[in-house]
């Protein structure tokens, strides 16, 4: 599937071009694994994160972890089974045969030996993978390393929050395309009068020319501070002159910043690849604002529900048209954002295999389109 410029613009790599691993998934990077309150104390769930599955647990002393999700005795999935404590030490116990793993993913303990095979057998020399995992502002980050042994050389993210800011709500969808197309397609600004029309958001007379500034961030960009556009409606509940910011990074990580005076209003979106055709759109709001201390939460669930549903319909809709492998277009200005995503996932890439410093690709501009 070939992804070039109208007019005689510098053609944009192919998507097939792109991927260094058959997945065209990113390596090195912090990926959204869970949110903290899905997790209690001695609890575990399932995952599925860049074709891999993943157990995130949490010890029963509260300490968030993630393994690989297969047994290495006869395969079967771990988290299907329960958490152990045992001695002072929680241990995953596989529902097949009971053997138990720590949370570094080493094997604690094979049920079935007898004494004598117990001692002339190393469990030391039989693990899962361990991921490792971070958690603040609510939310569990997972380390994916080309290398399983290397430890994160990054920081991992971090919202720009008011200290003590709790995650208030939280939706997610699955949207049935390669997490390239679940990306541009969120980031898309031209899409929104056709995909999100409606009353409250935009209409069909109200399509005009805008213009936003943008500049780099850490391993992304920005849709620099500024204010909502006029025919944004909902914006306009929020009170007098609100300014938002919209910050992407890699590997998929879109944050919106709405600040008026003393409150906020924070929306984060993890779009973290499942499968190669399968991408997780993660919502995670946060805010301190009185229109939603008295507005009923479910009117903002509807709305968020039906934005990001409206986005699943129209992916899933476009991967008809590309079973057939057709040659796409990226036009200026409206798709330079699109053109940033597949540039940062080079020079990430570029990065990575070169040892060389990272360089972000993204250089300050200020782009036009009409919705």
């Amino acid at each position: 599937m070939a992804l070039d410029t109208a007019q005689g613009r510098e053609p944009t790599p192919r998507v097939s071009d792109e991927a260094v691993d058959d997945d065209g998934f990113l390596r090195d990077l912090w990926y959204f694994g869970a949110v903290a309150s899905e997790l209690k104390p001695g609890e575990q769930l399932h995952r599925l994160i860049l074709g891999e599955p993943v157990l995130i647990g949490r010890t029963h002393d509260g300490e968030a972890f993630a393994m690989r999700d297969i047994c290495p005795h006869r395969g079967i999935i771990l988290s299907t089974g329960r958490m152990v404590k045992k001695d002072g030490e929680t241990t995953v116990e596989c529902p097949y045969h009971g053997w138990r793993f720590r949370k570094d993913g080493s094997c604690a303990a094979i049920p079935s030996l007898t004494a004598d095979q117990a001692e002339a057998m190393d469990l030391a020399k039989i693990r899962v993978r361990s991921y490792p995992v971070h958690e603040s502002q609510g939310l569990i980050w997972i380390w994916f390393g080309a290398d399983p042994e290397a430890a994160p050389d990054l920081d991992p993210p971090r919202l720009d929050l008011p200290e003590g800011a709790r995650v208030k709500m939280v939706e997610r969808e699955v949207f049935n395309c390669h997490v390239d197309h679940a990306v541009i397609g969120l980031m898309d600004p031209a899409h929104i009068p056709y995909i999100h029309r409606q009353w409250w958001w935009r209409t069909e007379k109200s399509v005009h020319e805008k213009a936003k500034k943008f500049g780099p961030v850490e391993r992304g960009f920005s849709m620099l501070p500024h204010r909502p556009s006029s025919n944004s409606f909902a914006y306009k509940i929020l009170g007098a002159k609100p300014e938002t910011e919209i910050r992407f990074q890699l590997p998929g990580l879109r944050t919106e910043y709405i600040k008026v005076g003393n409150s906020f209003f924070t929306g984060f979106t993890a779009v973290t690849p499942t499968t190669a055709d399968s991408t997780t759109i993660t919502i995670v709001v946060y805010w301190k604002h009185p229109v939603f201390e008295i507005l009923p939460n479910a009117i903002l669930r509807k709305a968020i529900t039906t934005f990001v549903r409206q986005d699943r319909d129209a992916v899933n809709a476009q991967q008809k048209g590309l079973a057939f492998d057709p040659k796409l277009m990226l036009i200026h200005d409206a798709d330079v954002q699109a053109k940033w995503y597949y540039k940062l996932k080079q020079a990430w890439r570029t990065h990575r295999q070169s040892g060389q410093p990272f360089v972000n690709p993204v250089k300050p501009a200020t782009l036009r389109w009409r919705s």
